[in-house]
């Protein structure tokens, strides 16, 4: 809990206003100007419509501050033999630094997060999640916590006349051109503090290392394209969440960003990802992935939902593993929010634990069905607190129902607090 206030109360960080007109957190009108507010994870979109929660102040005549954090306090509680229950906080915070000049503009940005310290064991549980490793075997039946050090990123932008924009992304540690948002930061996922079963099959990417990022993009009328393509390094990170890691740009990835008006935005991406899993060091991944987000003011209420599909498929083997998402979260008069996520998710041999084969296979394909309510009790200039809780239910495939039964199910209740004003 200590340790979840804390993360909320990290230094600000910055936004711009000089030559060129900057959008100052609310909706943009463009494809360009929503890739210029830069609130997403990497460079990935949100609708233009969006309103995302932050803290804002102008430092001088040239700079602003923004700051973008959420912290979770959860107690999990699942059923069934595979079952365990804990108590930990999901948390992170974004500073960002802007300033824009004649025709450009600069962005320094960091996320960070101390699920390090506030998720004991090196990870928490969640029913048939898989993927990284804790005490140097693969995680079965549960999350890893975030790094420290989510992302270090620096972002130039320059417009070309009044349609077109290129953009510049280099991180240390960022979040390459690869899948939708990252959960984490996805409007529709605003109230879920639970990663979804297809993280790695759609957006694992969102903290890796050494990433180089180009991108170009062009308004089409009241719609916009966007190309990108990245070079980054491969392998997920250790199990050290506190450092930053070094390696080759070994990897890449290529995506296609659609908006289709203000309330939509879509992508398609590609990437291949070099050696990522450390369990299975001589496996090279081939990944797809695609999504479609929506956002909708009516009334008092907004609307945020997505669909996304991901496909990893090990390369030089036919195996492929497909996961399906649908999320969406509903606020009402920005007291109470209502939320669903629908998955279908291809799991792999290494849920098996010590009775897996040295080669990883898919097993069978999990349904997860949840949904969540949460109303605030408490808010204020600089931000807000909910309560509330979710279930899942859980459908395993034959081969895993002996180990897990048919329809296990969790319960998490959630403390959330948020920084800033806004409609997640």
């Amino acid at each position: 809990m200590r340790a979840s206030i804390i993360v909320l109360s990290l230094s600000l960080g910055v936004c711009c206003q000089a030559q060129m007109s900057m959008n100052m957190g609310g909706p943009a009108a463009s494809m360009t100007e929503n890739i210029l507010r830069h609130t997403g994870s990497g460079t990935s979109l949100e609708p233009a419509s969006s309103v995302p929660p932050m803290l804002m102040k102008m430092r001088g005549a040239d700079w602003m501050l923004m700051l973008h954090g959420e912290a979770f306090v959860v107690s999990q509680q699942q059923t069934g033999p595979r079952a365990h229950d804990k108590v930990f906080s999901a948390n992170w915070v974004m500073p960002m630094e802007q300033r824009s000049f004649e025709s450009g503009q600069l962005t320094l940005r960091a996320m960070l997060s101390l699920e390090p310290a506030t998720i004991s064991g090196r990870y928490y549980p969640e029913l048939f999640q898989q993927g990284e490793t804790a005490f140097g075997k693969p995680i079965v039946d549960g999350q890893h916590p975030h790094n420290l050090f989510m992302e270090i990123a620096a972002i130039y932008d320059r417009k070309l006349g009044d349609r077109a924009l290129i953009s510049i992304y280099a991180a240390p540690v960022g979040d390459p051109a690869l899948g939708p948002e990252a959960f984490p930061h996805r409007p529709s996922a605003a109230n879920d503090p639970l990663a979804p079963l297809s993280h790695h099959l759609q957006d694992s990417t969102h903290i890796a290392w050494d990433v180089l990022t180009g991108g170009a993009a062009m308004n089409v009328g009241h719609a916009g394209l966007r190309l990108e393509a990245s070079g980054f390094h491969g392998r997920e990170p250790d199990e050290n969440r506190w450092h930053i890691e070094v390696g080759a740009l070994d990897s890449w990835s290529a995506r296609l960003s659609v908006a289709a008006g203000p309330g939509w935005v879509g992508q398609y991406s590609l990437g291949r990802l070099h050696s990522p899993e450390s369990t299975h060091p001589d496996e090279d991944v081939l990944r797809q992935t695609a999504s479609l987000g929506y956002h909708h003011a009516f009334g008092s209420a907004t609307l945020n939902a997505i669909a996304v599909w991901g496909r990893n498929h090990t390369i030089a083997s036919a195996d492929k593993a497909n996961g399906y998402l649908a999320e969406a979260n509903l606020s009402l008069n920005s007291k109470q929010n209502l939320w669903t996520r629908i998955e279908n998710a291809d799991r792999t041999t290494d849920l098996l634990g010590a009775a897996a084969p040295p080669t990883e296979s898919v097993v069978g394909r999990v349904q997860a069905y949840t949904g969540g309510y949460a109303h605030r009790i408490a808010h204020g200039s600089t931000g807000a607190a909910e309560l509330g809780a979710q279930f899942t239910s859980y459908r395993a495939p034959a081969a895993l129902t002996p180990i897990y039964g048919q329809h296990p199910w969790g319960v998490a209740v959630l403390l959330k607090f948020q920084l800033g004003s806004g409609e997640r």
